[in-house]
């Protein structure tokens, strides 16, 4: 099991706009079905696509701006992590993520 800190989206306005405001990536953990982009965004992130159990289902590594990312839309827990994270923390697809949350 992995853990990781996260900051959780939960408006609509939090998850429209993500980390488009950010000068650098923080975890963020939102609730989305399909995909995400990284239109707007100043840096390349990590990408989690989790279960209902937090099993990693699909990663995408150092996903660089003006790109999409897409998933089966059964999977609609997302966590999107600073560059670099996955590799760092050695997280594969089949890992349970065990997630804490930060302060909002």
């Amino acid at each position: 099991m992995i853990k990781l800190k996260v900051k959780k989206l939960t408006s609509f306005k939090e998850k429209t706009i993500g980390l488009l405001n950010n000068k650098k990536a923080i975890p963020v953990l939102i609730k989305t079905r399909f995909g995400i982009h990284t239109f707007g965004l100043k840096f390349p992130i990590d990408v989690l696509v989790l279960d209902k159990n937090n099993k990693v289902v699909k990663i995408s590594n150092n996903l660089k701006q003006n790109r999409i990312f897409l998933w089966n839309p059964l999977f609609s827990n997302v966590i999107e992590l600073p560059s670099g994270q996955i590799n760092n923390n050695k997280i594969k697809i089949g890992d349970t993520i065990s997630i804490g949350l930060l302060p909002h």
